[in-house]
């Protein structure tokens, strides 16, 4: 491991006692603020539960066209379900890639009205057609979409992703005691969280110059933890103006900070570029991002930096095309609207003219 790009940290040694615990957060705060991007082993994960979700996303992707496209996110003003290969954008340009979108399960709060005013999901079913009082980003609380043929798909990823929630949460109490919080700090700011799970494949480019699998971008949450098919390669991070690799490593996630924690440190910890290379075909690519974010309604504060940190932080990257909001709801849905055009276009034409006229 030595030989990688990116550091590796060890999450076990939270259990370890207090010693191995304070090199833990030593380690935590030096990649995220020197890289933003790492290794991360010793998360309890067993192999059992890597390979049984990798078998599912396997099958998943291997139905017939006719089921996938029976839940593709262009039915769910939620953007949830499926999308088809070149269906996302990054940087409006297309990604080479396919996936299921996987977001809480919630009782929809919002609908869209049919030629007015958008509507309560549950004034729409009723009939009563009176106008949304919710906020824009509550337009992305709602049902997912399940594959009929594939049952078995939602118990799996309900384990994986309950299991990745502690891990979460644990990074997230080490990060709060290394930058001088109390441990509790975004326990009691995060709210309810809005987490998302991918599951993506690449498909293999005969392109004769490495395609767009997903553009250069930065998440635009706090925290994502990313599964990464054994052997593969693909992700490249920028690190002091260059891309380099970061491949698979057995049994370990690829962790990233999103820009809402740089943010909150005002520049003391930074989120990074990040990008995918499409494998070459004939072969293909699985990966399974998971993203740890606050509650849509969550203002996640300004951490009160010790003196020695605070003189270390370079501010925001401020980028008036891209504005980082404090509201994560309103990042969500900044995000969501961008990459999928034709969800938004079908479900929310009022926010793309609204925004168009900004």
């Amino acid at each position: 491991m030595s030989d990688l790009n990116l550091p590796v940290l060890d999450l076990s040694q939270l259990d370890d006692g207090p010693e191995a615990a304070a090199r833990f957060r030593a380690a935590l705060r030096s990649a995220t603020h020197d890289v933003g991007f790492f290794y991360l082993i010793g998360t309890g994960i067993s192999p059992e539960l890597e390979a049984r979700l990798h078998r599912a996303a396997r099958a998943f992707f291997a139905l017939p066209e006719a089921d996938k496209l029976a839940i593709e996110n262009v039915h769910s003003p939620h953007f949830r379900g499926y999308t088809r290969v070149g269906g996302e954008r990054t940087q409006g340009q297309i990604d080479w890639r396919e996936q299921i979108d996987i977001g809480p399960e919630r009782e929809a709060i919002w609908a869209p009205a049919t030629g007015g005013s958008p509507r309560r999901a549950s004034d729409a079913a009723s009939g009563r057609g009176e106008d949304a009082s919710a906020p824009e980003h509550a337009r992305l609380i709602g049902p997912n979409l399940w594959p009929k043929a594939q049952p078995e798909l939602r118990a799996i990823t309900e384990e994986w992703q309950e299991h990745l929630a502690g891990v979460s949460r644990k990074l997230l109490r080490a990060w709060a005691l290394t930058l001088g919080a109390p441990e509790s700090y975004f326990d009691e700011h995060f709210g309810e969280p809005s987490t998302l799970l991918k599951i993506v494949r690449y498909p293999g480019s005969r392109e004769a110059e490495p395609a767009q699998g997903v553009g250069a971008h930065k998440d635009s949450g706090v925290l994502t933890l990313l599964w990464v098919e054994p052997g593969k390669g693909g992700l490249q991070v920028e690190r002091d103006g260059v891309w380099v690799d970061a491949p698979s490593v057995p049994g370990a996630f690829v962790v990233n900070i999103g820009e809402m924690l740089e943010y909150a440190t005002q520049g003391y910890l930074k989120a990074t570029n990040h990008r995918v290379v499409s494998p070459r075909f004939p072969d293909d690519r699985i990966s399974i991002p998971y993203f740890f974010n606050p509650g849509l309604d969550t203002r996640l504060p300004l951490i009160d930096l010790p003196a020695e940190l605070a003189g270390e932080a370079s501010g925001v990257t401020q980028d008036p095309a891209n504005p980082i909001h404090a509201l994560y709801g309103e990042n969500a849905m900044k995000s969501r609207l961008r990459a999928h055009p034709d969800v938004a276009a079908i479900h929310h034409p009022d926010l793309v003219a609204a925004r168009a006229t900004v």
